[in-house]
């Protein structure tokens, strides 16, 4: 990691959907005790599993590294988050609606807690240590079975109260008829891998698999693809027609095809734009550890010297 030094250890926890990872940050920056466990999913109490694991994952840190108490945590989750009141409002994959996150892992863990979104808080960190560091105007999208996004305007986070960033849904026009459809469906890694099986006949290939046949020249194969980027690209125009933006990162599984996604993306979208910056497009730079470094940040921001540089009070 690339934190650098501090005056205290803090707690990073990124809950995926699938994965929770968990970290001890030293005073130094380094990741002590790095765990990967399943997300908990229990249907009748989904937040307070996810605090289950969250606190027997700290009380094994305490146990294992006693000379690095830590002063300060982070949690981040997927789905629609307050961060700035600590609540989970919903999540579809993990189940809780308006679970107050930030106040009972405060409780738990007897110390200042931060609650955030993943992508928002990757977005922070590739905006902080790397791809988009150089820019003030960026939207951060993770593409891969779904499509998640966070934007940064002026140097700061949009939240809207945890609405804001929800590109995967915003409206495209649908390549398959009159219409509009929402860009996951047609732009996710997820989405080109069942449209071209759907319209192929064929058993699901993967969207790396799609883009290897577009390669080869399989048409059917080219026309999915090439859907999928038009999509990114509309939605990508909308961003930069709105609100200024100057620098595109792509994350996720699709942001694995590199240079065959970003440079038809990049072409399309200069056709699809007139007297607008062009913005830079490019590869997400620290790849699975943003959530886990994003979420030692916002940790990091609550410690007292921290706090007394920013002049802000308790926070979340």
């Amino acid at each position: 990691m690339v934190l650098g030094a501090a005056e205290s250890a803090v707690l990073a926890f990124d809950v995926g959907g699938t994965d929770l990872k968990a970290g001890l940050v030293d005073t130094a920056g380094n990741v002590l005790g790095l765990r990967r466990t399943a997300t908990p999913h229990d249907p009748l109490r989904p937040g307070e599993a996810i605090l289950d694991a969250v606190e027997g994952l700290a009380s094994e840190f305490a146990a294992e590294f006693p000379g690095h108490p830590a002063k300060a945590a982070c949690i981040v989750v997927p789905g629609i988050v307050d961060s700035d009141t600590g609540v989970g409002i919903y999540s579809a994959n993990l189940g809780w609606r308006n679970f107050p996150f930030g106040e009972n892992a405060a409780q738990r863990l007897g110390m200042p807690v931060s609650f955030g979104h993943d992508v928002s808080t990757a977005a922070e960190a590739e905006c902080r240590f790397g791809a988009a560091k150089d820019f003030r105007n960026v939207v951060v999208m993770v593409v891969g079975t779904g499509i998640a996004a966070a934007v940064i305007s002026d140097g700061y986070p949009v939240r809207a109260g945890g609405f804001a960033g929800e590109l995967g849904h915003a409206l495209v026009p649908d390549p398959d008829g009159p219409g509009h459809t929402i860009l996951e469906a047609v732009g996710s890694a997820g989405a080109i891998a069942r449209r071209y099986s759907d319209k192929a006949g064929t058993p699901r290939a993967g969207a790396r698999e799609v883009l290897e046949r577009a390669t080869a020249g399989d048409a059917l194969a080219a026309r999915i693809w090439a859907d999928a980027v038009d999509a990114l690209a509309f939605s990508l125009s909308q961003c930069v027609s709105i609100i200024g933006t100057e620098a595109v990162v792509v994350g996720g599984g699709l942001a694995e095809a590199g240079e065959g996604l970003l440079q038809p993306l990049r072409s399309r979208l200069d056709e699809l734009l007139d007297f607008q910056r062009r913005p830079i497009i490019m590869r997400a730079q620290l790849g699975q550890d943003a959530g886990l470094l994003g979420a030692a940040m916002r940790a990091r921001a609550l410690l007292p010297a921290a706090k007394a540089a920013s002049g802000t009070g308790s926070g979340r």
